[in-house]
């Protein structure tokens, strides 16, 4: 006779959840303890050894935006296929994103020489 399958939370999450060996052990409390802002966009890295407030494993690897709080935990607003989700989540299975610094377009030489002429021209 075949066993049933067993479909609980952690189903399938042998090695998605896996830490490595310098990663053993409880998160530190800045990491449990952290703040974010509303509107603030979020990475979900999910931290095995926190059992409160854990997605979903497809969620591994998203990137959301919060959308409030709720308790300790914060409500995060993250798209899965077509459909948006909001996800309750413990601020250790999140990490900020750092901000992108902004690429300035590169000027031509030309272009330099011709906004100097304008601006002597200008000044005379």
């Amino acid at each position: 006779m075949v066993k049933a399958k067993h479909k609980g939370p952690r189903a399938k999450s042998r090695y998605i959840t896996k830490k490595g060996k310098r990663e053993k052990g409880m998160p530190t409390v800045n990491k449990m303890l952290q703040v974010f802002e509303v509107g603030e966009k979020v990475h979900i890295n999910i931290n095995p050894s926190i059992h409160s407030a854990m997605p979903h494993r497809k969620f591994i690897g998203k990137t959301g935006e919060v959308k409030g709080k709720q308790g300790n935990c914060y409500i995060i607003k993250v798209k899965d296929m077509n459909a948006v989700k909001d996800i309750i989540l413990h601020p250790a299975h999140l990490s900020p994103i750092k901000k992108q610094s902004v690429v300035k377009p590169i000027i031509k030489k030309q272009e330099v020489k011709q906004e100097l002429v304008v601006q002597s021209s200008l000044k005379k």
